[in-house]
């Protein structure tokens, strides 16, 4: 949770500005408008840590807004169902998340007029993907690979290129187009789009809606360092825009994938539209995020905080062996540019600590207020697992000699999951703690008061001294915890 003195954003000066400037790009155009939706729409949580105040459904907020005029066109990379290939804060497949996205726009009034499956090759499961969203009646089209793309203009932009593309049927003056993730083919499909309005007569335009790095911030901004944390797989490198410094005298910022294809896309625009509408990869953008930021000492400080967490999410990847060295000695780089260090973390010293002193695992968290408080490993609980009840404790008002639940409790937890289920740690994980409190919260009032405190646990920091399981890893995520561990496995 955040508290009043730690805002840095104005998220309701960020929705009215952002959908009047859509609208001014829309009748900059005429007919219709193409814009490339990059990031999350609905749960931007990285936006939302590195701009306190902004809400991880400002931008699905600010597209309500204009429901009315837009409709949404989804895309995925059939090599991407393919592969299984995952959304990593979700845990969830590319194909499984359009379902998802799919549903949470129409539920809430958003009209997703189809899918499109990109790089279509006839892959199996593509097809199974298409049958599946056909049985939903979702509308399905195939864009396909072009050779020599991007640079082969002339072929791209012939009825062997685009023109080889289905034509999406839309009906509206905004299309937003959007993807589970990065790859997914969302600029194509626009231009593949422009490509066949222009063919049909109808003034269609383009423009990108990505929230970082903020083109309006200097490019050593701790907001726009960290989105090259949060990107150090994808290898995204901020950079001064130089065409737009060309064009009108101004520094700007924009990121080395979009000043690279400028130019490419700027003779796309040429031949399909006859000239091109941009003098540079920042006039695509249409992001008003840099114009709401009303706390620049706050915004700094959450975005320091990021990039402290992103560098110890990569070094437990790179322990794991998912992720290669360099992306951890990137971020290594990152830290130095942000002048930030471990010690600016105040709940790694302190988990470091509780482990010296009582020789096993432990872990520190650090709520809105300062208070930092520390958990230990015994029999029954793992150090994360304490650490939730004492966090629990303290919002409570409860005295932290009061046992939340029994050991009668928890010990046949403990049978079950070492006699029964074959686990080999006996200790009860963060969701079992949360499932046997709320069982004991129907009978004590204590273990009640503890339940209803849940949301409070939302924005704190935590970190811990030893790798922990995907089960509490998930737990802390669903409950808005930012999590951190050492890089080091617990045996």
């Amino acid at each position: 949770m955040i508290t009043e003195s730690k805002i840095g954003f104005d998220n309701e000066k960020y929705l009215r500005m952002q959908s009047e400037h859509i609208r001014e790009r829309i009748a900059q155009f005429g007919d219709k408008l193409y814009l490339e939706f990059g990031g999350k729409l609905f749960d931007d949580y990285h936006a939302s840590r590195v701009l306190p105040g902004f809400k991880p459904d400002s931008k699905l907020q600010m597209l309500l807004q204009l429901k009315d005029e837009a409709e949404i066109v989804i895309v995925i990379n059939s090599d991407d169902i393919e592969k299984n290939k995952i959304r990593g804060d979700l845990g969830i497949t590319y194909d499984v998340d359009v379902i998802r996205l799919f549903n949470v726009f129409t539920k809430i009034g958003l009209y997703v007029s189809s899918v499109v499956l990109t790089r279509y090759d006839n892959q199996p499961t593509a097809d199974a993907f298409q049958s599946r969203l056909e049985a939903l009646g979702i509308k399905v089209y195939h864009h396909y690979s072009i050779k020599g793309y991007p640079s082969n203009l002339k072929y791209i932009i012939s009825d062997e290129g685009y023109g080889r593309n289905d034509y999406i049927e839309t009906s509206r003056k905004l299309v937003v187009i959007t993807a589970p993730g990065p790859g997914s083919g969302k600029m194509a499909t626009c231009l593949s789009q422009l490509y066949h309005e222009h063919k049909r007569g109808i003034n269609a335009g383009y423009a990108k809606f990505e929230t970082f790095p903020i083109w309006n911030l200097p490019l050593r901004h701790p907001v726009n360092i960290a989105y090259e944390a949060a990107t150090a797989d994808l290898n995204d490198v901020n950079m001064i825009d130089p065409f737009h410094l060309e064009a009108y005298g101004k520094t700007t910022v924009n990121y080395n994938r979009d000043v690279e294809i400028f130019p490419v896309l700027n003779a796309m625009f040429e031949m399909i539209l006859g000239e091109s509408p941009y003098k540079s990869p920042t006039d695509m953008g249409v992001n008003m995020a840099g114009n709401c930021i009303i706390n620049d000492e706050n915004t700094c400080k959450a975005a320091r905080d990021e990039i402290i967490r992103r560098y110890y999410v990569a070094m437990c990847d790179n322990k794991k062996g998912l992720i290669p060295t360099e992306e951890v000695v990137k971020l290594e780089l990152l830290m130095k540019q942000a002048n930030v260090t471990a010690d600016d973390r105040k709940v790694i010293a302190a988990a470091l600590k509780r482990e010296q002193e009582t020789g096993a695992p432990a872990a520190a968290m650090e709520l809105p207020d300062g208070t930092i408080l520390t958990g230990k490993t015994s029999d029954l609980l793992g150090a994360v697992s304490a650490l939730l009840l004492n966090a629990l404790k303290h919002f409570a008002g409860i005295d932290d000699s009061v046992l939340l639940m029994s050991p009668h409790v928890i010990e046949p937890i403990m049978d079950l999951k070492v006699n029964h289920l074959g686990n080999n740690n006996p200790r009860i994980h963060t969701d079992e703690t949360l499932y046997a409190l709320s069982i004991c919260a129907t009978t004590d009032d204590n273990a009640k008061k503890a339940m209803e405190q849940l949301s409070k646990l939302r924005g704190c920091e935590v970190h811990s001294t030893v790798i922990l399981s995907p089960v509490d890893e998930r737990i802390f995520k669903r409950l808005g915890v930012n999590l951190t561990c050492e890089p080091k496995y617990s045996n």
